[in-house]
């Protein structure tokens, strides 16, 4: 009875963890396809709760403006984005619920289900933000950054149910550098976002140079002013193309930041058998991201590598996560499980 306790709230979490990281994938495709306001109210399309019941409302909106937000196509994509979320927020519910009635049996507190439930609701409040707020780069980012933070949170619960070889004591002199770098990335992640969300991503249409400059001329102060909207400055004017290139080379040149750091600390902790797997992961998904980086400019943006790119910065997220977990794990830890 206990066993089989145990093994269902371990593929409720797995599954949960799986949804997770594809839910942030289809997040990617929503945003760069521009379905975002492909129904421009929430929690319904316009008032309806599939964009079956708004049909009129969509086509109106489509005949008005061909090339705009709101499409039949867009609607079904931002609105699945949206049922997938909630079917996320009851999994989250219902391994709290196994967390809180089998703690003794499972063998740790339900701390970190429950914060996770707490987070997976303010990503939902943030969700209905980004629509309300007509795609507010702020709010945007902070939606993405959210995602990544729930699935870390994720990867937490599910890492702690999966058995990997013993991690020596040793290890631990990686846990604050460990921790240095999922800031890095975090921040990384962010700057990327904000690239995104000001459609910044051809601001510089060459490489390693921007534009033939080895540091272009750039508006940084406007380009990363943060209470604006959409395509704005914060006067109201529209946004300069110099705003764009920087914010576009801030996040070119912090990556090779985040490259080195996270690089270097990868290849190092392959030492630990116990890390070795995940220390490999981040070095293959820092080659990948590379890859799908440049790819993006030389390409001009093409939709499967830009999601492909989101994937890649989860992906990174998933197995930071994972070494941190591990590490904590080579002894007693104040970090809460």
């Amino acid at each position: 009875m206990l066993e089989r306790i145990r093994t269902r709230y371990r593929k409720l979490v797995f599954f949960t963890w799986f949804l997770t990281l594809d839910l942030i994938m289809f997040g990617a495709f929503v945003r760069l396809t521009d379905s975002g306001l492909g129904c421009p109210d929430w929690p319904g399309c316009y008032g309806k709760i599939t964009p079956i019941g708004a049909a009129d409302h969509i086509r109106q909106a489509y005949e008005a403006m061909p090339y705009g937000p709101v499409s039949f196509p867009k609607a079904w994509i931002e609105m699945i984005h949206r049922y997938v979320g909630a079917f996320l927020g009851l999994l989250i519910i219902f391994i709290v619920i196994m967390a809180w009635r089998h703690r003794k049996t499972l063998g740790h507190t339900p701390k970190l289900a429950i914060a996770t439930l707490v987070a997976v609701c303010l990503q939902g409040a943030f969700g209905a933000w980004t629509v309300t707020h007509k795609l507010m780069p702020i709010i945007v980012t902070a939606h993405l950054l959210g995602g990544m933070l729930l699935l870390a949170m994720m990867t937490w619960l599910a890492a702690r149910e999966k058995q990997h070889e013993r991690i020596s004591v040793a290890a631990l002199r990686w846990q604050p550098w460990m921790l240095a770098g999922f800031v890095l990335l975090f921040v990384q992640i962010a700057l990327g976002g904000w690239v995104s969300t000001n459609y910044a991503a051809l601001a510089c249409m060459d490489f390693p140079t921007c534009n033939g400059q080895w540091v272009p001329t750039m508006d940084l102060q406007n380009g990363f002013s943060l209470i604006r909207g959409l395509g704005e400055l914060p006067g109201g004017e529209m946004i300069s193309q110099e705003a764009l290139v920087g914010i576009h080379w801030i996040h070119r040149n912090f990556a090779w930041v985040v490259f080195a750091y996270l690089g270097t600390l990868a290849w190092q902790m392959r030492a630990e058998p116990g890390l070795r797997t995940p220390a490999t992961w981040v070095l293959a998904l820092l080659c990948a991201q590379l890859f799908t980086g440049l790819t993006t400019i030389f390409f001009e943006w093409p939709l499967l590598i830009a999601v492909l790119h989101n994937g890649g910065a989860a992906g990174l997220v998933l197995m930071s996560t994972t070494l941190l977990v591990r590490i904590a794990g080579a002894r007693p830890t104040t970090i809460p499980v």
